[in-house]
């Protein structure tokens, strides 16, 4: 009781500092909607992020530290540049947690009062960060539908304002990255800025300092280069199915294991066949100077058909180490699984070999990553539970997850709605490494930490899974107004 006490009195000397002060406390989920394109991954092998606090507009954040060698405390206070990026202007430390506190929020108030909400510093103009996507740059009858969704749909709201944040950061070495996200690139620049994101959240430094490949990341002093690839859809293939009103409906259990089997993997491997036979004009990947010597990874999405995106994993796995699984349970109730070696994919007279790995020049490309989570879903659940979008918002997500039962044949279904405070959620879950056998270069595992990793051993595939892995994922996004229920606004179901 004396201990209750005693922490509830410190909350509320606390709260009383806050509205002297004029601050606020803020979550982890926003802290990093703004900080986490700018804080540098050594950061936290010196100091542990502990406390959140932004004063009301949010024009000016600040955290408190635990100094992980001397364990006393220290606090830093951010303020936009003049590209929108919020980074250090105030620092202090060798505090007390309480005076570290205190002095975060005088120097919050002292910057507020100053009327200020951009902090210049200084090296703005040679920095090539910044892009604004959401600035038209083609006509209008060009504009994709998912970015005219984005750009002007209410329910949207929090992929849009959690991107706005990423652009301050993210550097266009090609020059047309705005021009494609708005037009007939989308799919392949919102996978991009996914793993952009991702890759960040792991804890890597990333580089965009060369036209190819899209990534440099670096961690422990080793280098890896990472090239972003989407599956596409054939304009030979049957369109999808629809339900009510022309929108996307889910193919039957029965279709979806005949695609696995045909369609699926000819367009991984249409996908990341183009990309090892990168050939003149065009140096191979593995050719280009600065790659030379480093493993290179691909980094495969599919938007190959609405809603492929959930169904496609087992088909990638197939077609990259060429194996199919049986399995069944034996009279002890213990799963067997037998490994079936694959030649081909076949689909509307198109025949392809499989196993990707071993295929000529294969052995330059050391993984495939991928997500079937790289969508704009994505974005508006991360957005959400920063707290961006109308308050009148409710996500849900259900999907299926790996199970971690040595005799599971199947993964397990979860459902939960995305709320703040009750949900978290990180950028790299769901993301899979399939390492190859036969690479000339390894990647090593322990870069990209909390990722599932899959190697060929022996003919059977070997797996290392975080605790939480969803194979796929399906988003409901709601508004609900004050209409009666059956006239409540809502959007159709994303992945």
């Amino acid at each position: 009781m004396g201990e209750a006490k005693r922490r509830g009195s410190r909350e509320q000397r606390i709260e009383g500092s806050l509205r002297t002060y004029g601050v606020k406390k803020m979550t982890t989920e926003r802290y990093n909607a703004f900080v986490a394109w700018t804080r540098a991954p050594a950061a936290d092998m010196y100091g542990q992020e502990i406390e959140f606090y932004s004063n009301e507009p949010e024009t000016l954040i600040g955290v408190v530290l635990l100094d992980r060698t001397d364990h006393d405390y220290a606090f830093v206070t951010l303020g936009r540049d003049l590209k929108g990026r919020f980074r250090c202007i105030d620092v202090s430390a060798s505090m007390s947690k309480t005076d570290a506190r205190h002095a975060l929020f005088q120097s919050i108030a002292k910057h507020s009062a100053s009327g200020d909400a951009v902090f210049p510093q200084h090296d703005e103009a040679k920095d090539k960060a910044g892009l604004s996507l959401f600035s038209p740059v083609v006509a209008e009858n060009k504009i994709h539908k998912s970015f005219q969704l984005l750009r002007d749909g209410g329910h949207w709201l929090p992929a849009r304002s959690i991107i706005n944040e990423m652009m301050n950061h993210f550097i266009d070495v090609d020059g047309n990255f705005a021009e494609q996200f708005q037009t007939t690139g989308f799919d392949s620049r919102i996978w991009e800025l996914y793993l952009f994101a991702a890759l960040l959240e792991l804890g890597l430094i990333v580089n965009k300092d060369h036209e190819a490949p899209d990534f440099q990341v670096e961690r422990y002093g080793k280098k890896v280069f990472i090239e972003a690839v989407t599956a596409g859809p054939s304009p030979n293939d049957p369109p999808p199915p629809t339900g009510p009103e022309g929108r996307p409906s889910l193919r039957s259990t029965e279709e979806i294991k005949e695609l696995i089997k045909t369609r699926a993997p000819i367009r991984f491997g249409s996908a990341l066949y183009s990309k090892l036979n990168r050939r003149p004009p065009k140096t191979p990947y593995w050719e280009l100077e600065h790659v030379k010597g480093y493993p290179l990874i691909f980094a495969v999405a599919d938007f190959h058909e609405d809603q492929s995106m959930t169904w496609t994993s087992p088909a990638l796995l197939e077609y990259l180490y060429g194996v199919t699984h049986e399995f069944l349970h034996d009279e002890k109730g213990q799963l067997v699984i037998t490994s079936l070696e694959l030649k081909t994919h076949e689909y509307n007279g198109k025949k392809i070999p499989s196993g990707f790995f071993f295929q000529k020049d294969a052995e330059n490309v050391s993984a495939v990553l991928f997500s079937s989570s790289g969508t704009l879903s994505k974005f508006n659940r991360m957005g959400h539970l920063a707290g961006f979008g109308p308050e009148n918002q409710k996500i849900y997500r259900t999907g299926v997850k790996h199970r971690h039962d040595a005799n599971a044949a199947l993964p397990t279904p979860f459902f939960y709605e995305v709320k703040q405070g009750v949900i978290t959620e990180s950028w790299a879950e769901g993301l899979s490494m399939f390492h190859n056998p036969n690479a000339v270069h390894e990647v090593d595992r322990r870069m990209f930490l909390g990722i599932a990793h899959h190697y060929f051993i022996d003919g059977q595939i070997v797996s290392y899974l975080p605790d939480f892995h969803p194979y796929s994922s399906f988003t409901w996004n709601f508004l609900i107004s004050d209409l009666p229920a059956e006239e409540e606004q809502n959007t159709g179901s994303y992945v």
